[in-house]
């Protein structure tokens, strides 16, 4: 089983899969600065498999206004990334279904090795880059995945969706990520890189939301 990050493409960032770290906010990969927010979905079971459906079918991005293009699935064996124990030990590696999925659309399911552009605006800021998903993980309660950017223009790191169904029945739905600047302009004014990272996460966020993605009367 392949493990870590690809030779034929990887990303351009050493830590992978580390938005799965408990102590992420703690002690982030050095050089990068990690951000998290979350946001309850509401309840119970059809709710989690609405998102969760929304999550791997790359609505979450396209809802915060990105388009997703060029996606591509991994060929052969996939890796799924590798679990961790609530203290940070690195278990077993993740078993990853071979099946192929596909949205509505016809727009393969987020796969991990699979590679995709994410390209459009949030506000005043842009994104055109190309990722990697460098895992998957598929649990009763819990559905998540992460990308990390492959040769990134303005910035790099890992970003990561998760939704959970939590022992109250509440659904709530994650995002995490490490970050540096890549571009000269957020090197010199680093307040902007930390109004990108906000402004996009709130984006994600409310892509799920339904709150703000169903219209009021």
């Amino acid at each position: 089983m392949r493990r870590s990050n690809f030779e034929d493409q990887p990303v351009d960032y050493a830590a992978v899969g580390a938005t799965q770290a408990h102590d992420l906010m703690t002690y982030p990969p050095r050089g990068f600065t990690p951000y998290e927010a979350s946001i309850r979905l509401g309840s119970g079971v059809e709710r989690f498999e609405s998102a969760t459906a929304s999550l791997l079918s790359w609505d979450v991005l396209r809802g915060a206004g990105l388009d997703v293009l060029e996606v591509k699935a991994e060929a052969g064996q996939r890796y799924g990334g590798i679990r961790y124990a609530e203290d940070g030990t690195a278990l077993e590696p993740i078993a990853v279904s071979g099946e192929q999925r596909f949205a509505a659309d016809g727009t393969p399911y987020v796969a991990s090795g699979s590679t995709a552009r994410l390209r459009g605006h949030v506000g005043a800021f842009r994104m055109d880059e190309r990722v990697r998903i460098v895992y998957v993980v598929e649990e009763p309660t819990s559905v998540s995945f992460a990308y990390g950017t492959v040769g990134a223009h303005r910035v790099s790191g890992e970003e990561s969706f998760r939704v959970e169904r939590r022992d109250d029945d509440s659904v709530w739905f994650e995002v995490r990520s490490f970050t540096r600047s890549v571009s000269l302009l957020y090197r010199l004014v680093p307040p902007l890189v930390k109004a990108r990272r906000k402004k996009f996460t709130t984006a994600f966020l409310r892509s799920l939301s339904p709150l703000w993605s169903t219209p009021t009367a």
